[in-house]
């Protein structure tokens, strides 16, 4: 009798377990983890979504990198040359690998690309460059990437996805950019030449695609006709030649060129011819570019105007040099500018000399005003190689776009042998603008957290100038918080960049809770410019430890597995359940029990009584 009540005991307490059991299955089932690829173990990339890249287009892998707990210098990354790559497929419900690298391997495809250093806990943006092969499946890859600084190296993975779909409109802008790889002339002004001077000017080629191009030579279009070339042909080649231009670099041929006798003032094209392999047994390409040149000479009238008996030999007078006064020249400011005016002639001298100067024209207003209105000066006379100097004050105007703009300096003299002569003479004065920039409301969300947390800082930077910000970065200060360093990039003008990251608590809030927030930028040469400071409010409390309150014995297994975080909570709290639960069940029978044995042994006291 007793050995049934006790099986019909264990079999209750049995189902309560099973019950309890199954309970916490079904509820951890939602918890299950998904696919797990090689990127969720990086220990210093990251990403916040996966890069796309089509079928046979050159596609960028951008992603950041966090200098977790040590400085990260001299940090060089780059595709690894290995053949450790996967590609990640379905098929129902089951995940599997293919062995393929989706790739094109070039000469260039592993070189290392150099990021600098990047101090622990801040995180610095990179981005490689690679071209997807032609016969690549679609679907997600995991590539790993090489990280070597000095000291340490590491191998971190990152998933992307290549698509067979059709080209979107961004490929098909990059289809019309096939076989153009430089654009020349870029952020340079016009270069201008007066005859009989040598002019000295370079030209910028830039490689503007993600190709590495080798063997190249740069050759100068040259013509016998003074109306297409208006320099001597002294040398007997002016090629200039480069083993190799990485992508996104710039080079500068210089050229030292004498302005011909029979040239025409104007603007004279000058072809040049470039040819480049894309890798070292490549095949040459070849491209044609025009880039143009002003020279100051006479003019096309002179050989078909009616014959003047004034028309005798002339002094020539021309400006030797010029600068201003300051040296940078900004939009709204006064300057001076002098000019150094030569006469040019050996033997001709000049005499009662009117320097006119007329500022450029910007919609009918002028570049350049003085507070008179017209820039003139007189000088009496010039002798065969004097120079004198002129000066005048212009202010620039405020609104202008940052470029060279011209002063036309228009001269009227005589000579002994010519009377009322007339030149013109351009020069180039470029006008800078400052740059500004305004923020938006920072959301601080949320506005206050513990230690350990994190809280999510978003706003705006908005380019009110009219100059671009190059390499926009903000940081991130307070006693309170990890310092943070955020990439915004260039900011056009008319542009915003905006700011989207999270700042981590370390240590509880001791003043007002004030974080500075510091915008660094560039100018157009790469000089940092002065730091704009503006300041946010974010409060750091202590954690608060969190009591239970459970009554477990503590040598008792609660939840079966290690837990951690919210997810822990839960699966303790469920675990507690299923434990009070059996506790029940025990108890139950227990009592049961013992209620049995004494009813049986009260019915036994009466049978012997009676």
């Amino acid at each position: 009798m007793r050995n049934s009540v006790w099986k019909k005991m264990a079999l209750l307490a049995f189902i309560w377990v099973f019950a309890a059991a199954s309970c916490l299955s079904a509820y951890a089932g939602d918890f299950k983890l998904g696919y797990n690829t090689n990127a969720s173990s990086n220990d210093y990339i990251f990403t916040t979504k996966a890069p796309k890249g089509n079928i046979g287009k050159s596609m960028s892998i951008p992603f950041r990198i966090r200098a977790t707990d040590e400085d990260m210098n001299n940090l060089r990354v780059s595709l690894l040359e290995t053949s450790d790559f996967q590609q990640i497929e379905s098929s129902g419900e089951n995940d599997y690998t293919i062995d393929y690298y989706p790739f094109e391997i070039m000469e260039t495809t592993f070189t290392a690309k150099h990021v600098g250093n990047i101090k622990a806990g801040n995180v610095k943006s990179v981005s490689l460059s690679a071209r997807v092969r032609r016969d690549a499946g679609q679907g997600y890859y995991s590539i790993p990437i090489q990280l070597e600084w000095d000291g340490g190296s590491d191998v971190d993975y990152i998933n992307i996805w290549i698509s067979t779909s059709a080209s979107s409109s961004a490929d098909d802008e990059e289809d019309k950019k096939e076989g153009n790889y430089f654009v020349v002339g870029e952020n340079q002004s016009t270069p201008r030449g007066v005859y009989p001077n040598v002019l000295d000017f370079d030209v910028n080629f830039r490689n503007k695609r993600e190709t590495t191009a080798q063997d190249i030579t740069i050759s100068m279009g040259l013509s016998e006709d003074n109306t297409k070339f208006p320099f001597e042909i002294n040398d007997g080649n002016y090629d200039r030649t480069y083993d190799r231009i990485q992508p996104g670099e710039s080079v500068s041929a210089h050229y030292s060129m004498a302005i011909r006798k029979d040239s025409y003032t104007g603007y004279y094209p000058i072809k040049f011819t470039i040819t480049f392999r894309l890798s070292s047994e490549g095949d040459l390409h070849t491209e044609e570019n025009t880039f143009f040149v002003h020279v100051v000479s006479k003019d096309k009238e002179d050989d078909l105007r009616d014959f003047d008996a004034n028309d005798r030999t002339k002094a020539r007078v021309i400006v030797d040099s010029y600068r201003t006064e300051p040296a940078d020249v900004y939009a709204g400011e006064e300057f001076d500018l002098i000019l150094s005016m030569k006469n040019a002639s050996s033997a001709v001298p000049a005499s009662n000399i009117l320097f006119n100067l007329e500022s450029e024209k910007v919609s009918d207003s002028a570049v350049f005003t003085t507070e008179s209105g017209t820039a003139s000066k007189v000088v009496n006379s010039l002798a065969p190689g004097e120079s004198t100097e002129v000066r005048a004050r212009f202010t620039a105007k405020a609104g202008v776009d940052q470029r060279s703009y011209g002063i036309t300096v228009k001269e009227k003299y005589d000579s002994p042998e010519f009377k009322n002569a007339e030149e013109s003479i351009i020069v180039d004065i470029p006008v800078k603008q400052y740059a500004r920039l305004s923020t938006s409301n920072m959301d601080v969300m949320p506005d206050s957290m513990t230690v350990g947390s994190e809280s999510n800082v978003m706003f705006g930077i908005n380019n009110t100038g009219k100059v671009v910000l190059y390499n926009v970065t903000v940081n991130f200060e307070a006693d309170s918080i990890k310092p943070t360093d955020y990439y915004v990039g260039n900011i056009k003008p008319g542009e915003t960049g905006n700011v989207d990251t999270m700042l981590s608590g370390i240590a509880a809030t001791a003043d007002d809770g004030t974080v500075h927030v510091i915008i660094n930028y560039e100018d157009e040469n790469g000089q940092p410019a002065e730091p704009v400071e503006k300041e946010l409010t974010l409060l750091v409390e202590e954690e608060v430890q969190e009591d239970w309150n459970m009554d477990v014995p503590e040598d008792m297994d609660v939840s079966g597995q290690p837990a951690s975080g919210a997810n822990n909570k839960l699966l303790l709290a469920g675990g507690g359940v299923a434990f009070v639960a059996v506790i029940a069940a025990i108890v139950f029978a227990v009592k049961f029990i013992k209620k049995r044995k004494e009813a049986k042994q009260q019915k036994d006291d009466e049978n012997e009584i009676s």
